[in-house]
């Protein structure tokens, strides 16, 4: 087997991250039954097209009042971000969707540890998302010191060995700094880790850490049924 430069280590692990929220317009469900479902096929026959980049699609039906569904994409390009999201608007259901919520990230190696926190999806039937931002204090600490904050912080995390961290990049890309979400299936162990962490020294220097998110992993077949018949 090659072995891989570390030039193209270094480049592969740059990726694009996107979670985008929508919201379906109420006149939607109005409609008559066989236009409803004709939309949802047709919605689903586009984000077919691109499965190859395994759109991960989750529901928020009964967890927020503000978006009814989510797909989480990691991709190596923004053109394709783009015209999935194109395709999809331009669907019959896609005329009665918003996106109240929309987060662009990357993933890069971390600055404290050398390596992204676990960048592929692990599965789990819950995710938490949300953005973050750190006050601009924090940078203003000794690396080293910083360093020793985010290695009490992470070993927090790994006491609760059911969720799986993801931690992307939005510096310049979006209005928040990161975008982190948790993978698990059990929302309980993700509610006391969260309380945990509050206690860490690192957590004084957050600035921002909302809205949060709770969604639940469905197939895209589910997550548009869920909208109504």
């Amino acid at each position: 087997m090659q072995a891989v430069s570390p030039a193209v280590q270094l480049k592969q692990s740059y990726r694009y991250v996107k979670y985008t929220f929508f919201r379906l317009d109420a006149e939607w469900r109005r409609l008559p039954d066989d236009r409803r479902l004709a939309s949802k096929d047709e919605f689903l026959g586009e984000l077919k097209k691109y499965e190859q980049l395994s759109p991960r699609s989750y529901s928020l039906i009964g967890t927020r009042g503000d978006a009814d569904f989510m797909l989480w994409l990691i991709t190596d390009s923004l053109d394709t971000i783009q015209k999935l999201h194109s395709d999809l608007l331009n669907t019959g259901l896609g005329k009665y969707l918003s996106t109240p919520y929309s987060y662009l990230a990357m993933l890069r190696p971390s600055e404290y540890f050398g390596k992204p926190s676990d960048p592929e999806p692990a599965g789990s039937k819950y995710l938490f998302v949300y953005p973050f931002t750190k006050k601009r204090e924090w940078y203003s600490i000794p690396f080293e010191e910083r360093r020793r904050m985010m290695k009490d912080h992470v070993q927090i995390g790994h006491k609760f060995s059911s969720v799986t961290i993801h931690t992307a990049y939005s510096f310049g890309l979006d209005d928040y700094e990161f975008v982190l979400s948790f993978e698990t299936d059990r929302p309980e162990d993700f509610l006391n880790l969260v309380l945990e962490l509050r206690s860490s020294e690192a957590s004084k220097y957050t600035a921002i850490e909302t809205p949060i998110f709770t969604c639940k992993s469905v197939t895209p077949e589910e997550m548009l049924n869920l909208l109504g018949s």
